[in-house]
């Protein structure tokens, strides 16, 4: 790897000679860690036009570094770093201090949560990986991925590749979302109701700005999806949450003077209750008698191995208070950071404003390169390898889950790719996650999807999607122990 010259700059305070700052600049990009060994430099020519400064000193400067094992000469090739360079310090490097900045009263707002998952980086490291949302490196099907890539390059697909849509998006993708995709869902939608978004969080995000302020009243299930209570909250709505039961959540127990509901009605998050189509009608009814809006996350309806998914309550809706959101993030990997919303056109025509203020719209390689996925019937086959896979995972789980006795708070009726479990009164899973590392078992503590103060520590989420099956059953056993060592 080249070093850029763009990234020397001489200190215009140090003191001494060109040749001993130039030295200097160096020796200390080494110390901090910003050149690595086997780096290249730039060479003497462009570092002494880009410094202003004569070739010869910039020369006699490499050649000083090359005395103190900085850096080492290979012939015509070149400067680079040397393998025997000093290290850098095993401290963190101090830098940059806060000053003279009162940082409490400099913050016009804050946005750190409070309990947030905890996804470590480093999750395939482990032996049991019962961990959400990762993508399963077996079952993606990264060949057919890599060939749409290299197809959405091609000069057939430049303007795709290359265009500023301002506030469009991918025409090809919109046109396969609203023929292919939402009819599976019983939705029908014209592309002027179709948006585009960074994924389903940034759609929640879009949502509640165009839909919320701090006079409007929102209400949200307890427990949900811990980012979508920090979105609400950082639009400073009036917040409400309801708790959910068995069948997820009960329009009974909504509060008057609601403006807009969010929901996970398939799929219920954290718990993975499903609610019935009763109740469907129900909440739909009561929105319409009371003129409130419900925005849909309907997430992982596609694995859908042991029952067809309930209709979603967009394909339900006559009136139009529905807004739906979809991701492609959960079926084909999470750094794909690709989704959609579906709307009324008025609502998405403010939606896509908004959202081409802050960041226009999502990559157009990115959205072809899904289209030709799609189009292609790659989607079509690794969602039903994934649901496969789960339902054979799923079986595991249940029957280990069973044999120690561990106790099933929420597992989908249609299928999905986790379970939610209760533990005893009194175990804090926050300190089972961190004494199951120990034991190379990587669980996801319940207390962050719950609100309040206060929440409840004895629930525990334990996804599928990313472990084999042949590891379940000692994975399992592992988590009992850790239950029972309590």
């Amino acid at each position: 790897m080249s070093i850029s010259v763009e990234t020397f700059f001489l200190d215009p305070s140090a003191e001494g000679t060109l040749q001993a700052r130039i030295q200097q600049m160096v020796a200390q990009g080494i110390l901090a860690g910003r050149f690595r060994p086997g780096e290249r430099l730039p060479s003497s020519r462009k570092m002494a036009a880009h410094l202003g400064v004569s070739r010869i000193t910039v020369t006699l400067a490499y050649t000083e570094l090359v005395a103190d094992d900085y850096l080492m000469s290979r012939g015509r090739s070149g400067y680079f770093v040397s393998e025997n360079a000093p290290e850098p310090p095993a401290f963190p490097a101090q830098r940059f201090n806060t000053g003279t900045v009162d940082w409490t009263r400099a913050l016009g707002q804050r946005f750190t949560p409070g309990l947030s998952l905890d996804k470590p980086s480093d999750w395939a490291s482990y032996r049991y990986p019962f961990i959400y949302g990762q993508t399963d490196k077996t079952l993606f099907d990264s060949a057919n991925w890599r060939l749409c890539a290299l197809r959405a390059l091609g000069m057939r697909d430049f303007s795709a590749l290359t265009s500023d849509y301002f506030d469009g998006d991918d025409p090809q993708l919109v046109d396969f979302i609203a023929r292919q995709i939402l009819p599976r869902r019983g939705i029908l939608a014209n592309k002027d109701e179709i948006l585009v978004t960074m994924g389903a969080q940034n759609a929640l995000w879009l949502s509640a700005q165009v839909l919320l302020n701090s006079r409007r009243r929102a209400a949200i299930e307890d427990p949900c999806y811990p980012a979508l209570r920090s979105v609400l909250t950082q639009s400073r709505c009036q917040l409400t949450t309801v708790p959910v039961d068995r069948d997820g959540l009960p329009p009974a127990a909504l509060p008057d003077n609601l403006d807009v509901v969010y929901t996970t009605p398939s799929h219920q998050c954290p718990t993975t209750a499903t609610m019935p189509l009763a109740r469907r009608k129900a909440l739909l009814d009561k929105a319409e008698a009371e003129d409130f809006l419900i925005v849909e996350d309907d997430y992982e309806f596609e694995v859908s191995f042991l029952n067809s998914p309930s209709p979603s309550l967009k394909s339900l809706d006559q009136n139009g208070r529905v807004i739906y959101v979809g991701s492609f993030s959960k079926s084909l990997f999470p750094g794909l950071r690709l989704g959609y919303l579906v709307g009324p056109a008025p609502f998405i025509r403010e939606a896509r404003a908004l959202r081409a203020t802050v960041l226009r719209h999502p990559p157009g390689h990115i959205q072809r390169t899904v289209s030709y996925y799609l189009s292609l019937g790659h989607y079509d086959a690794l969602v039903r390898r994934m649901s496969k896979t789960y339902h054979e995972r799923r079986m595991v789980m249940d029957e280990a889950l069973g044999t120690h006795g561990l106790t099933v708070a929420g597992q989908g009726t249609f299928g999905g790719s986790s379970v939610w479990l209760r533990t005893p009164e009194g175990i804090d899973t926050t300190e089972l996650a961190r004494r199951l590392k120990a034991d190379l078992v990587l669980v996801e503590p319940g207390a962050p999807f719950f609100a309040g103060d206060a929440p409840p520590v004895n629930y525990l989420r334990l996804a599928y999607s990313s472990i084999p099956a042949s590891q379940i059953p000692e994975g399992i056993r592992l988590v009992a122990r850790a239950i029972e060592s309590f």
